[in-house]
C-alpha cells in the first residue's frame, strides 16, 4: 500500500512563501506522475501542478510563475515551492501519485492559509 505524507502547510501572509513536501513510501519511479492538487472551502479539488517520471512539469494557469514543483528521487519526495502567495491560494493541498489513469493514491492533505 502506497502512503503519501504531506507537510509544510501553515499560515502565511499575502506575498509570502511556503514549501510543501510529499514523502512517498516507495520509489517515485513506481509512478508515472506525481502532483499537487488543492481544494478550497466550498470548491472542487483542482490541479495545481504535476511532474512526470521524466521530469516534465505542468501547472495550473493560476499558479504559473509563482509555484514550482520538483522531485528528489533519492528521498522519494516531491516538493511544491510557492511564492507570492495570495488569499485565493488558501486551500487544503493534496499530494497525488498516479500509476495510470484511474489508478491514483492520495495523501491526507496539508492546510495552507494565506491571510494577514
Amino acid at each position: 500500500q502506497v502512503q503519501l505524507v504531506e507537510s509544510g502547510g501553515g499560515l502565511v501572509q499575502p506575498g509570502g512563501s511556503l514549501k510543501l513536501s510529499c514523502a512517498a513510501s516507495g520509489s517515485l519511479f513506481s509512478f508515472n506522475a506525481m502532483g499537487w492538487y488543492r481544494q478550497a472551502p466550498g470548491k472542487q479539488r483542482e490541479l495545481v501542478a504535476t511532474i512526470t517520471s521524466g521530469g516534465m512539469t505542468n501547472y495550473a494557469n493560476s499558479v504559473k510563475g509563482r509555484f514550482t514543483i520538483s522531485r528528489d528521487n533519492a528521498k522519494n519526495t516531491v516538493y511544491l515551492q510557492m511564492y507570492s502567495l495570495k488569499p485565493e491560494d488558501t486551500a487544503v493541498y493534496y499530494c497525488n501519485a498516479r500509476i495510470s489513469v484511474g489508478w491514483d493514491y492520495w495523501g491526507k492533505g496539508t492546510l495552507v492559509t494565506v491571510s494577514s
